[in-house]
């Protein structure tokens, strides 16, 4: 027999803590985001690679941005990788939270951060301008990812 009561929702708020530590999350993957940005500006316009680089794969580029690039290059993969396992690290909190809205934001930037990745290692492999471009495109739609999880994070509707 079907429960005749009045029926009960479970409860998917998310603790107040969880949504706490996202916002932080969201807010240091902004200001990363800008300084991998600032460093992409200077490596485009400043850092010549060496023509030996050039030819590879994407774990051979990342290596070679390490090992044979100039300080800035090294610098910029770096805190690439950073941000990929900080993409990573916000949609595990985003998904734990339950808040679909973040949930979508934080997915976004993660593949807009792995998708920036891919046209680095095609950058050190080419040298041409397209996935330069292409970088600088998916860096700024990881970032108004962030920006708009921190403006959902503070609506009034969430509190």
């Amino acid at each position: 027999m079907i429960d005749s009561g009045p029926a009960q929702a479970r409860s998917t708020a998310a603790p107040v803590g969880q949504l706490d530590i996202v916002r932080r999350m969201s807010l240091g993957m902004a200001v990363a985001l800008l300084v991998q940005y600032a460093l992409g500006m200077v490596v485009n316009l400043y850092v010549t690679l060496p023509a030996r680089d050039q030819g590879g794969g994407l774990l051979a580029a990342v290596g070679r941005a390490f090992a044979n690039g100039p300080a800035a290059v090294a610098i910029h993969a770096g805190l690439g990788l950073l941000l990929i396992l900080g993409g990573i690290n916000l949609v595990v909190r985003s998904a734990l939270s339950r808040h679909r809205p973040l949930i979508w934001l934080s997915a976004i930037s993660l593949l807009s951060i792995l998708g920036a990745a891919l046209n680095g290692a095609a950058f050190v492999n080419s040298g041409s301008n397209g996935p330069s471009l292409g970088m600088a495109m998916l860096t700024g739609v990881a970032l108004l990812c962030s920006v708009l999880s921190l403006y959902v994070l503070s609506s009034p509707s969430r509190r």
